[in-house]
């Protein structure tokens, strides 16, 4: 993980609603993952699309475990 590469966003729980920041590091490229809700603890799926020219976050999206991204 490279620190000047992480980027934080303000996102909500799927599940309970909570919000909390999210560090997403920019430097993997796009790719899903699973974080547990800080408040709820249940497992959200988050699908991250990072720019291959500037490497900048396309998108962000966040869902249940069930769900498909």
């Amino acid at each position: 993980m490279h620190e000047e590469a992480l980027d934080s966003h303000a996102v909500r729980c799927p599940y309970c609603d909570t919000g909390f920041d999210l560090l997403v590091d920019l430097s993997q490229g796009s790719h899903t993952t699973w974080e547990d809700c800080p408040q709820c603890c249940s497992p959200i799926q988050m699908r991250i699309e990072v720019s291959l020219v500037g490497g900048e976050l396309e998108s962000l999206t966040l869902g249940r475990d069930d769900e498909v991204l």
